[in-house]
């Protein structure tokens, strides 16, 4: 499954945002699959921030793929930014430049433009036309005295571009189907296909796992891998399937529903996130999992499938609240330790948990047992029944048994039975026509919780 050169136990993966927005379900995706792989084999898990875009990076982008990451309980061994290695990435393309692998280009945009357009009328792939490569030295300084300045191109070997991925198997390219890709910016700025592959010789990444929209550009790094290194390319890629969302949109930061924070607004709790992602667009059945080691166990890169797949929030939903039925108090504590609950102990998180869907319908409970529960909806034929429920209130102290003995005497004083007995004591009581066993809930809303709740009605 892995690439036989390299032991299990020096598995060493990145993930790598651009702190230029907040993550989404697609960002997690690939982190937790590398995150997983690392922890599958005891490796290493690099994150690093690809800022050099340092016009669009920000800090506090930057502190919340760093927040997010830590919620999802994906944590990083080692930590860097590109923006600190700039001094080695000149040093890398001055290699280059005196190896003949990178040369300079005068072209503007617009005569790219031009070119690309032209190329495109006669039926032919927009290839760059290596016509920067026949200019003279007489030429390079016409064009610079007349204010150009060059950008950078890295000129691929016309050969094929082969390597084994482990999720879509055999892969060729050929180097003269592809354009010369820009390394550098006219105004010095290396651009993320260079910066990228240096980072991953220099931390000796091992794998790298992330969306199949980074196929073509992994053709291009293998050969800029091999001209840095001036060996074999020897790490091991895996491209899956992106996600699509809704009506076949693929995902980006403009899906603002679906970025980390705003799942966490919403009360999704972290291991619906990461069991829905690292099951999803496989083999394996989605279910919930209570931590990540359930998830390292059964990660398997042949379970993979090739085709699209969709991300689908009522799953997100029903693993939601599946995990939170079986979340202990203790793991409840460590997910809410920026809310206040006053009223929500061990002994009431057991009785609740069962009907709750996300962390937020906590707070609801928390008010309900704190005398605030939402506003009642009463049928005005109910009305009287709920003064006659008031009259015959039994007296503390109470206990599970406390509901039976209410319930029965008002059965016998109004005739009233089943649903027609039961369901209006809860919507007066709770303000919902749901939650736990009212023989349970009773006691806790207590005595005089009631009479205030039934008074007034």
């Amino acid at each position: 499954m892995y690439n036989k050169n390299v032991s299990i136990m020096s598995i060493c993966v990145r993930f790598a945002p651009s702190p230029t927005g907040f993550l989404h379900v697609g960002n997690i995706r690939a982190a937790l699959l590398n995150w997983l792989l690392a922890k599958k084999y005891n490796g290493t898990f690099i994150l690093r921030m690809d800022d050099t875009d340092l016009e669009r990076s920000e800090q506090r982008f930057v502190d919340g793929i760093l927040s997010d990451l830590s919620w999802l309980g994906l944590t990083h061994d080692k930590f860097f930014r590109q923006s600190e290695r700039f001094d080695r990435y000149k040093e890398v393309m001055a290699q280059l430049i005196e190896d003949g692998r990178l040369y300079p280009c005068y072209e503007t945009p617009e005569e790219l433009a031009f070119k690309r357009k032209r190329q495109l009328s006669q039926g032919k792939p927009p290839v760059y036309d290596r016509a920067a490569l026949s200019l003279t030295e007489e030429d390079k300084k016409e064009f610079e005295k007349s204010g150009r300045v060059p950008h950078w191109r890295f000129r691929l070997l016309d050969e094929p571009i082969h390597w084994d991925d482990l999720i879509r198997g055999p892969i060729t390219f050929q180097g003269d189907a592809l354009s010369d890709p820009v390394l550098i910016r006219a105004d010095g700025v290396p651009l993320y296909t260079f910066c990228s592959v240096i980072d991953d010789i220099d931390t000796a990444i091992t794998h790298v796992i992330r969306g199949e929209d980074h196929v073509s550009n992994t053709a291009v790094q293998v050969q800029l891998i091999e001209a840095i290194t001036k060996k074999k390319n020897d790490i091991t890629f895996a491209h899956f399937s992106l996600l699509n969302a809704g009506e076949d949109q693929k995902l980006s930061k403009r899906f603002g529903s679906l970025s980390v924070g705003s799942l966490k607004e919403q009360g999704i709790v972290p291991m619906a996130i990461n069991s829905l992602l690292a099951r999803v667009g496989t083999s394996l059945p989605i279910e919930p999992f209570a931590d990540l080691m359930g998830l390292v166990e059964h990660l398997d890169f042949k379970t993979f499938s090739k085709n699209p797949c969709r991300f689908d929030a009522h799953e997100l939903d029903v693993l939601n609240e599946k995990i939170l039925h079986m979340t202990s108090f203790e793991t409840f504590k460590t997910l809410t330790t920026d809310q206040t609950f006053n009223h929500i102990d061990e002994k009431v998180w057991d009785i609740i948990k069962q009907n709750i869907k996300t962390l937020n319908d906590v707070s609801v409970w928390d008010s309900i047992l704190g005398g605030k529960n939402p506003l009642p909806d009463i049928l005005a034929e109910d009305r009287q029944y709920l003064k006659e429920a008031l009259s015959k209130l039994p007296a503390t102290p109470w206990d599970e048994s406390t509901w039976a003995a209410w319930t029965n005497e008002l059965k016998a004083l109004t005739g009233r039975k089943g649903k027609n007995l039961f369901h209006p004591l809860r919507v007066a009581l709770t303000g919902l026509d749901h939650g736990p066993e009212m023989k349970v809930l009773l006691p806790l809303l207590g005595r005089e919780r009631v009479i205030q709740s039934l008074e007034k009605l």
